[in-house]
């Protein structure tokens, strides 16, 4: 069962690799989404030919991916009451802290994309939906948050010694693996992070 749950999650990230893809690609290519904050024209011709059915298509399988990885996230919480009931107790809120405000804040960042483009590119189209983003970031701060304790948490337990895995599989972790991954040109790097954390855990427990 845990096994069929961890391979769940792993798919889970993938998916939302995929889904975080359609949001920061258009088919011309990578979209630059930090340098258009601050000029209009830039971003209306950053999302001249992005298809509206892409972000939608990112929101909705987005949720279907969160809430695979989601039961990995919960399973492995499960798991580690084993070893510690305070770890587990720690691991399993912060599990929740981080997953339902990071499936609102990935719907968010669909749903802005899709209205810019779907009210014609305007510069209103462009204030309202980056005041939205703006509004409802801290559904992103909390949610990467509880990400955070979790994965520590998961970190030193393993680090220690303290699980039935070895110490050094710490590294199938989403924390030490992203620094890994900061160097790289990679697209969805946190999405690679999660999957490389299920892997190593689906094959090492």
């Amino acid at each position: 069962m845990l096994k069929t749950v961890l391979f769940i999650a792993l798919l889970g990230h993938l998916l939302c690799g995929i889904c975080d893809c359609l949001l920061s690609y258009s088919p011309s290519g990578r979209l630059d989404l930090v340098g258009v904050l601050k000029d209009a024209q830039k971003m209306r011709d950053e999302f001249r030919d992005l298809p509206l059915s892409w972000p939608m298509a990112s929101i909705l399988l987005g949720v279907l991916a969160i809430t695979m990885f989601g039961f990995g996230y919960l399973e492995m919480s499960r798991w580690m009451a084993q070893f510690s009931e305070t770890a587990s107790a720690i691991m399993y809120i912060s599990s929740v802290v981080f997953l339902i405000p990071i499936v609102v804040h990935h719907i968010i960042c669909g749903l802005v994309e899709w209205l810019y483009i779907r009210l014609g590119r305007t510069d209103e189209a462009r204030e309202v939906a980056l005041e939205f983003q703006v509004k409802t970031i801290a559904t992103m701060f909390i949610g990467y948050l509880g990400l955070a304790v979790f994965l520590i948490t998961m970190f030193v337990m393993v680090v220690t010694g303290r699980t039935s895995l070895p110490q050094w599989a710490c590294i199938f972790n989403t924390l030490p693996l992203m620094i890994l991954l900061a160097f790289t040109k990679l697209p969805a790097k946190g999405n690679i992070a999660g999957l490389l954390m299920y892997l190593g855990l689906f094959i090492l427990i």
